[in-house]
C-alpha cells in the first residue's frame, strides 16, 4: 500500500488522486476481458455527459483543447508577455476544471466558472492563424470570428447560463437551469407534460421512469421528447457503447449476466423504458458474478425536476474481504426494517432481494468521473425495489484512496474540538464511516415504502435531498445500535460517536469550505447534511444536546449528549420517511428551505479562512488506470495489464481523441 502513490496534481479547489486495482491480477482471463470490454463501453459515454450538462460544453471543450495542444504542449503560439504568462496559467486551470466537471459549471456547486484569463488573450490565441480550422468547433460556413461571437458570451458573460442546476425556491427551475434536458419549455409545461403521461398510464403495474432518457423540446408550438437511443439523440455515442457491450456479453460470467447485458443493449437500441425496467430487474437479480457494472442513464441529480438522468458508467469487481461486512448487514435487513423508528405503515413488511457487497472500481465514466461516489444503491424505481430488491455497493478502493490522501490529521486538529474527540475519531472513524456508507446504501435507500397511489415524483425538486437525508438518517440511527456490536461490526458502544461528531461538524461547519461567499447550498448531498445537522442542533437546544462553542476564538461543534442526539435523529428519520411515503411536497419544501439551503455569512467566512490556511483541496477526483490488453498472433486477448502512470491532461486529451463521438 505505501509504495502506491495515491495523490497526484492539484489545481483550483481540486486534488487529483489515483485508485489501485487491488488483486486485479488474480482475476481470470475471462474476467479481465469482461472488465476491459465494459471499460471501453464506459469511456464512450463521456461526450453524452458533457452535452447533457450544457449544450455548449462539447464545442467549448474542443476549442480549448485545440489551444492547449498548439499553445501549451507544442508551444507554437507567439512569445508571451508577463500578462500572457498569467493568462496562460489561468487558461490551463480553466481547462482542467472544465475537464473535471464535464463542462463549464462546477461539478458540485453548479455555478459557472469565472475565467481567470481575458477575452483578448483567448481571442488572440484563436486568431493567431496557427490553429487548424478542423481542430475548432466551426459551424458550416462559420469563420473564427463567428465562433467567437457565439461562444464567448457563454464563457465570459456571468448572466448567460449562470447555473447548471438551479434549485432556488419560486424560480422557474427549467428556464433558469443551463443543463441540456429541456429546450424552449417552462417548468409548468414540463410538469403538465409528464403529469398527463402519468395519468394515461395510471393503472400500469410496472410504471416507467417517465422522461428518464429524453430531452423535452418545443418545436412549432408542439412539445415532444427526443429519445436518447441508437438512431436517435446521442446515437453515435450509444452505437459505440453497444458495440463494446456486445463484446462483453460474449465473455459474461453466467447466463443471467449475459441476459442483463443483452437487455441493456435492447434498451439502447429502442429507447423503450419498459425494456429499461426489464434490464433493472435482470441486473438487480444477478449477484453471482465477480465482475459487475453500471452503464446508462441512472441518476437524476443533474435535472432540477428530478426526472432526466445523466449518463454514467462504472466497472467493478468484488473486494471479497470487505464484502463480508456488507453481506452481514444485508442478511439482517428485515431486522433493521422491523426496528426502524418510523411509523409501521411506512415499513416494508417483507424486505426483498437486498444484496450488498464491497467492490473495487476498475473504470469510472460519465457522471462518475473524475469525481465519484463511495457507495451506490440501485435501481432507483421504488416499485422495483419493493418487488425485486436492490443492489448496493461500497467502493473500497475509492475509500482507500480518500483515506490515504485526505490530510485528515491537519483537518481534524483545526476543526475537531479537543484531543479526546480527535482520539475517538482516530480510533473508530474509518470503520464507522465505512459502516455508515454501508448502512446508507445497503439498507437506507432500500428501506421504507410509499403508500398506495403516491407518485414517486411527488416531492419534485426536493426529492433528491429528502431521499439522501432518509438514507443518511437510517445509517446514523443504526450506527449507535447495540445490534452492530452484537454482529461484531463495531467493537463497542462508543464507536458510533466518532461518526456522529464528524457528521454534525461537517453539516454545520466544515462542508461550507465548498461554498463560495454569498452562495446558497445547492447540491443535494450537501443540503441533506445541512438539513440533518441543523435540524438536530435547533431541536436539541432546550436540552443543550449540541452546541457551537468558541475555544481560543475558533468555532467548534460540541456534543453534550450523544444518546439524546440519536433520539433526535430517530425523530427526524420518522418525519422524513413520512414525507416520502405520503408524498408530502409542502412538508419537504418547508423542511429543506428552513434547514438545508441558507448559509450564515460570519460562520462561512471563518470556515473559509481556517480551511485556506490548511492548504487542502476541498474536492477530490480520480485519474483512471489504463487497461492495456496483450494479444496473440491471432488477435485474441491473452492478458490485460494495468498502468497507473498516465497524467491527468494526457488522459483527458486521449479520451477526447479516442472516445469523441458527438463532436
Amino acid at each position: 500500500m505505501n509504495s502506491f502513490n495515491f495523490s497526484d496534481e492539484c489545481f483550483a479547489d481540486i486534488q487529483m488522486l489515483r485508485y489501485r486495482l487491488k488483486d486485479f491480477s488474480g482475476l481470470s482471463l475471462q474476467q479481465k476481458k469482461l472488465v476491459y470490454y465494459l471499460s471501453q463501453a464506459t469511456l464512450f459515454g463521456r461526450d453524452i455527459t458533457f452535452d447533457q450538462n450544457c449544450a455548449y460544453n462539447l464545442e467549448i471543450r474542443k476549442m480549448l483543447e485545440a489551444i492547449y495542444i498548439i499553445g501549451v504542449l507544442n508551444n507554437q503560439l507567439p512569445d508571451e508577455s508577463p500578462d500572457d504568462a498569467q493568462n496562460k496559467k489561468a487558461f490551463v486551470e480553466y481547462l482542467k476544471r472544465v475537464w473535471f466537471s464535464n463542462g463549464i459549471h462546477h461539478h458540485y456547486g453548479c455555478e459557472k466558472f469565472t475565467p481567470g484569463f481575458s477575452q483578448d488573450y483567448l481571442r488572440s490565441m484563436l486568431k493567431s492563424g496557427l490553429i487548424p480550422a478542423d481542430h475548432l468547433p466551426l459551424h458550416p460556413g462559420e469563420d473564427v470570428d463567428g465562433m467567437i461571437a457565439r461562444l464567448f458570451p457563454v464563457i465570459f458573460d456571468s448572466q448567460v447560463l449562470p447555473k447548471r442546476v438551479n434549485k432556488q425556491d419560486d424560480a422557474d427551475l427549467v428556464a433558469t437551469s443551463a443543463c441540456n434536458f429541456y429546450r424552449g419549455v417552462t417548468q409548468e409545461e414540463v410538469e403538465h407534460f409528464y403529469g398527463d403521461m402519468k395519468q394515461r398510464y395510471a393503472d400500469d403495474d410496472a410504471p416507467m421512469s417517465y422522461g428518464l432518457n429524453s430531452t423535452l423540446v418545443k418545436e412549432d408550438g408542439i412539445i415532444k421528447e427526443l429519445t436518447w437511443k441508437m438512431g436517435g439523440m446521442y446515437g453515435k455515442a450509444i452505437e459505440k457503447i453497444v458495440f463494446w457491450l456486445e463484446k462483453a456479453a460474449g465473455v459474461a460470467e453466467n447466463e443471467r449476466q449475459k441476459r442483463c447485458i443483452e437487455k441493456l443493449v435492447e434498451f439502447y437500441r429502442s429507447g423503450d423504458l419498459r425494456i429499461f425496467n426489464d434490464y433493472c430487474i435482470e441486473w438487480v437479480g444477478e449477484n453471482d458474478a465477480q465482475v459487475d457494472f453500471i452503464n446508462g442513464f441512472i441518476e437524476v441529480y443533474g435535472d432540477p425536476m428530478g426526472l432526466k438522468a445523466t449518463w454514467e458508467g462504472l466497472v467493478e469487481y468484488n473486494d471479497r474481504e470487505a464484502t463480508l461486512r456488507t453481506q452481514l448487514i444485508s442478511r439482517h435487513a428485515q431486522w433493521f426494517e422491523n426496528n426502524s423508528p418510523v411509523d409501521p405503515r411506512f415499513r416494508k413488511p417483507h424486505v426483498t432481494g437486498v444484496s450488498a457487497k464491497a467492490i473495487c472500481a476498475a473504470m469510472l465514466g460519465g457522471e462518475e468521473y473524475p469525481s465519484t461516489a463511495i457507495g451506490i444503491n440501485l435501481p432507483n424505481a421504488d416499485w422495483i425495489r419493493a418487488q425485486y430488491g436492490s443492489k448496493s455497493v461500497s467502493i473500497s478502493n475509492i475509500t482507500e484512496a480518500y483515506n490515504e490522501s485526505s490530510g485528515s490529521q491537519k483537518f481534524q486538529k483545526e476543526f475537531v474540538i479537543d484531543e479526546e474527540t480527535r482520539s475517538l475519531i482516530a480510533r473508530y472513524g474509518n470503520l464507522c464511516d465505512a459502516l455508515h456508507t454501508d448502512l446508507h446504501e445497503c439498507l437506507g435507500h432500500g428501506s421504507g415504502q410509499l403508500l398506495p397511489g403516491v407518485d414517486p415524483d411527488a416531492l419534485k425538486a426536493y426529492s433528491s435531498t429528502i431521499e439522501e437525508a432518509r438514507a443518511d438518517l437510517f445509517g446514523l440511527y443504526y450506527l449507535a445500535d447495540d445490534k452492530l456490536v452484537e454482529l461484531g461490526l463495531t467493537p463497542d458502544g462508543e464507536a458510533y460517536k466518532s461518526s456522529y461528531y464528524t457528521y454534525m461538524m461537517n453539516g454545520m461547519l466544515t462542508q461550507l469550505c465548498r461554498i463560495k461567499p454569498g452562495h446558497l447550498i445547492e447540491e443535494a448531498h450537501m443540503r441533506n447534511r445541512s438539513l440533518i445537522a441543523r435540524w438536530c442542533f435547533e431541536h436539541g437546544k432546550e436540552q443543550n444536546v449540541v452546541e457551537l462553542v468558541r475555544n481560543d476564538g475558533k468555532l467548534y461543534v460540541k456534543i453534550n449528549d450523544y444518546a439524546a442526539l440519536r433520539q433526535l435523529i430517530a425523530t427526524l428519520l420518522a418525519e422524513v420517511q413520512r414525507i416520502k411515503s405520503e408524498g408530502d411536497y409542502q412538508a419537504a419544501h418547508d423542511l429543506v428551505e428552513a434547514y438545508a439551503v441558507s448559509v450564515d455569512k460570519e460562520i462561512h467566512e471563518e470556515i473559509l479562512s481556517r480551511y485556506r490556511q490548511l492548504n487542502l483541496a476541498p474536492y477530490k477526483g480520480f485519474i483512471n488506470p489504463v487497461l492495456i490488453p496483450s494479444f496473440d498472433e491471432m488477435g485474441n486477448i491473452v492478458d490485460v495489464d494495468v498502468d497507473y502512470t498516465e497524467k491527468y491532461d494526457e488522459q483527458m486529451l486521449r479520451y477526447s481523441r479516442d472516445y469523441a463521438t458527438l463532436i
